[in-house]
């Protein structure tokens, strides 16, 4: 494992850009047998508010997308971080049981929800306040508490943490496809926290502590690459109906965007949700990094599906420290 520190990680964005330039190489902290699409397929779908037949998105956007789940056992990865009333902080419940109703409906032999929140430690305090555990309750799903499930030690498939292996939950580890639903919002120390960002969720509290410190160590971008890069998640469900501007994950205010994004590239789904909301995706270090060997994050390689994303196009404000992620205009 090649040494990396903080400067060169800091650097590497620029250095990518003018391989990739070249020979789009991958980058120099990856396994050598990423190899990425010509072009990535990226679904937009207009939702006006949660009252919807949410799960009929859902399940066109599967069909638009030609997402195959036929006997698969499928993981949903929702975003529960904090309950506040009247803060869009969490993936909708709504939008989590209708891509579980989805996802039976298109044939999947199991489906389940799990999440391991990095800062409220109560899981049950939080399916019960955002009204998520009645749902589930109702469709029959199981839900997996991640922090706690058993683990099982696996090597890294990139190293820009300088780590060579983590402890995953085996229900992650052992599920067919693994989704990230991800409540679309910006990220006081990221920029923005979608599909990619939403996989810190996956790390067990129980192992590495709350809020998941090892990760802030180790630095936030490098470990949201490697963890994607090692997870490989198949499919992202973006929660964009009600999105969270300002100062996010938590504290921010909600603003109003009117779409699900899906997808099975999360770097097209991520870069395409940032330009709609205004961040330039190629000034979120960790994201212009994953467009290197993870996905497509060029506007020139990503299909539209659905809705133009003009449509939805809006500003989130941003905090002061990260106004340099604003797309220019």
């Amino acid at each position: 494992m090649t040494t990396l520190s903080r400067r060169t990680f800091l650097t590497l964005p620029f250095a990518a850009a003018v391989a990739a330039a070249c020979r789009r190489d991958p980058l120099p902290f990856v396994e050598r047998d990423f190899s990425l699409a010509s072009r990535s397929a990226v679904g937009l779908f207009a939702v006006g508010d949660y009252a919807g037949d949410l799960s009929d998105v859902v399940f066109r956007g599967l069909g638009e997308l030609g997402v195959d789940v036929r006997g698969l056992s499928v993981l949903l990865k929702p975003n529960m971080v904090e309950y506040e009333s009247g803060l869009a902080i969490n993936t909708h419940p709504l939008v989590v049981a209708a891509a579980a109703d989805a996802m039976r409906r298109a044939g999947a032999r199991e489906v389940v929800v799990a999440e391991g929140p990095g800062h409220r430690r109560d899981i049950e305090y939080l399916l019960t306040a955002t009204g998520l555990f009645g749902y589930l309750r109702d469709l029959g799903i199981r839900f997996v508490d991640l922090n706690h499930d058993d683990v099982r030690e696996v090597p890294l498939k990139s190293w820009f943490s300088q780590r060579a292996s983590m402890a995953f939950p085996v229900s992650v580890l052992d599920a067919d496809l693994v989704v990230s639903l991800p409540k679309l919002k910006t990220h006081h120390w990221a920029g923005m926290t979608c599909s990619m960002k939403n996989l810190f969720g996956v790390v067990p509290g129980a192992v590495y502590g709350w809020p998941k410190n090892t990760l802030h160590f180790h630095g936030i971008d490098a470990s949201i690459l490697d963890i994607n890069a090692t997870i490989r998640p198949g499919l992202t469900i973006v929660d964009g109906v009600v999105g969270m501007e300002g100062d996010g994950p938590i504290m921010g205010r909600e603003h109003p965007v009117g779409l699900i994004a899906m997808g099975t590239d999360l770097p097209a789904v991520d870069a395409t949700c940032a330009r709609v909301v205004g961040i330039d995706p190629e000034k979120l270090i960790y994201l212009d990094a994953a467009g290197h060997f993870l996905g497509n994050i060029e506007p020139r390689r990503i299909d539209q599906r659905g809705e133009d994303p003009a449509r939805f196009r809006t500003d989130f404000a941003l905090i002061d420290r990260m106004q340099h992620i604003r797309l220019a205009a």
